[in-house]
């Protein structure tokens, strides 16, 4: 198998613009070269198996979905209130958004998880770590809430983004942005 990182990193982000673009029925080691523009048969010189690739692919989303050291406490700094909130959810969206690709990617993948047990415990021990990770952070920053909040919240910014991402015109006018604060104002309660 083959051995050379960069090589790696450059076919998984390739699968992971296939797989927003045409969807995991699309993910095939040729179309994965294909959009990475090398020859034929490379990527399965890398991946051993379609899952294999649809494994190493979620381990990429979440790495360029995890925020850059510090930025977390950074945003953190101002004091624990119904507004820092707004302002932090309004920041996770515009990360999303500028990830678009991971994020429609994790959608497919969620939904391949449905038909691969493997897959789908994999994509549930990340999910939970990370959704705990979030519960911890806002009860240990003090933010207004429990940990009931940020799960509300969480459910509420997973489902406000699918929408944005497949079917933008749902909300009417009504921007994200306007949409996170009236979410946030009926979650979160006053600090």
């Amino acid at each position: 198998m083959a051995r050379n990182p960069e090589r790696r990193t450059t076919l998984l982000d390739a699968a992971i613009e296939v797989l927003a673009d045409e969807g995991a029925r699309g993910l095939t080691f040729r179309a994965v070269d294909a959009r990475a523009g090398v020859p034929t048969g490379t990527s399965s010189n890398y991946f051993s198996d379609r899952d294999l690739l649809l494994s190493q692919v979620a381990d990429r989303i979440f790495v360029r979905l995890t925020p850059a050291p510090g930025a977390i406490d950074t945003a953190l700094r101002p004091e624990p209130s119904r507004e820092l909130v707004v302002e932090l959810m309004r920041w996770l969206a515009r990360r999303m958004a500028a990830e678009r690709a991971c994020y429609l990617g994790l959608f497919e993948l969620r939904l391949e998880a449905v038909r691969r047990p493997e897959l789908r415990n994999r994509l549930t021990g990340v999910l939970r770590s990370d959704l705990d990770e979030n519960i911890r952070l806002h009860l240990d920053s003090k933010m207004p809430g429990d940990a009931d909040t940020v799960r509300l919240l969480y459910f509420a910014l997973t489902g406000l983004l699918l929408d944005h991402f497949t079917v933008p015109g749902l909300h009417g006018e009504r921007d994200l942005d306007e949409l996170i604060e009236t979410v946030v104002t009926r979650v979160v309660p006053e600090a």
